[in-house]
């Protein structure tokens, strides 16, 4: 019998590595560079998401605010422009196109055609019949564009007089900015092929409510800028909408000088749009005011002017209380 001490056993020889070798100083740096690469590219992407949630959001603050809700009233705050794509800082502002679609695809009217086609297709309104048959079929737009108590018109010596205003249920601008509602957009899109067969001229005119901004230095912005940024945001959307560029006379900002409600300074209906529609002989002579007169405009000399005592009865008729012509 053999003793346990005596057993043949096989010998395992466990050989350990010893010494140091040339790969072991940087056997780990990878992981740390691809570490830290891993941990800048999570915050480009957490940089990249951030700017898209906040174009969002912003985006989210103009829809919620196109129904002319009176968030940020004389606070002087507008509402930021959204950049380009992927946080460009260049703003983008839509522009009308000169193609054949405007800037949503459809079909445009009046575009890229001759001036006689243009002008065979053109009617003149003269008439107070013909300005009131215009005044019925911008009217019946603003019905069917939602809009019906915020259009206004009138018949006057000049024109037709057509006012878009404010009501305390809906806006035609984004409070603070010039940035038009869906609906107006919509409404001047669809007057546009209307002005495109008229041959009458017309001024743009906007105007504001009388309450300020916080800025008041002169260098502000003020709502002298809000009110011509405005009609030349009306002025955009009726080009927009296949208008001829030759349809404007002038566009124009009147601030908060000339309220609708004198009475009360921050009524919707001080908030507007004039288009006023001209008659042929009115546009020319305004034209001629700005513009150089034409040759058969007379020039008035002083053997010309009323004798004195015409002139002070014409001055005694335009005193306050007197002079009113019926139907004022």
């Amino acid at each position: 019998m053999l003793k346990p001490h005596d057993k043949h056993h096989e010998q395992t020889i466990v050989k350990r590595g010893g010494g140091k070798h040339k790969h072991d100083d940087h056997g780990g740096a990878w992981k740390v560079a691809f570490a830290d690469f891993c941990l800048a590219l999570m915050c480009l992407f957490l940089v990249l998401w951030l700017m898209a949630v906040r174009n969002t959001e912003t985006l989210e603050h103009v829809m919620t605010q196109a129904d002319g809700s009176k968030t940020d009233v004389g606070k002087g705050v507008m509402p930021e422009q959204v950049g380009g794509p992927r946080g460009s800082l260049i703003e983008r502002f839509p522009m009308p196109r000169t193609g054949n679609t405007d800037v949503d695809g459809q079909a445009t009217q009046g575009y890229n055609k001759s001036p006689t086609q243009t002008a065979e297709q053109r009617v003149k309104y003269e008439k107070p019949e013909d300005l009131k048959l215009l005044s019925q079929t911008l009217a019946k737009l603003s019905e069917e564009n939602g809009l019906a108590k915020n259009l206004e018109s009138m018949i006057t010596p000049y024109g037709l007089r057509v006012m878009l205003h404010d009501t305390d249920s809906q806006g035609m601008f984004v409070r603070g900015s010039a940035v038009p509602t869906d609906k107006f957009t919509k409404l001047l899109r669809g007057m546009g092929p209307l002005f495109a067969r008229m041959e009458n001229q017309m001024l743009i005119v906007g105007h504001t409510d009388s309450s300020q901004y916080a800025d008041t230095s002169y260098q502000a912005f003020s709502n002298w800028n809000l009110s011509s940024n405005r009609a030349m945001a009306a002025r955009a959307q009726l080009l927009a909408g296949s208008m001829p560029a030759d349809s404007v006379l002038q566009v124009v900002g009147m601030a908060d000088r000339a309220p609708v409600n004198a009475k009360k300074a921050d009524a919707g209906e001080n908030r507007r749009i004039e288009l006023l529609i001209l008659t042929t002989s009115q546009a020319q002579n305004i034209a001629e005011m700005f513009g150089m007169p034409s040759s058969k405009t007379a020039i008035i000399r002083e053997s010309d002017l009323p004798e004195p005592g015409l002139l002070q009865q014409l001055r005694q008729q335009m005193l306050p209380g007197k002079g009113k012509s019926d139907g004022n």
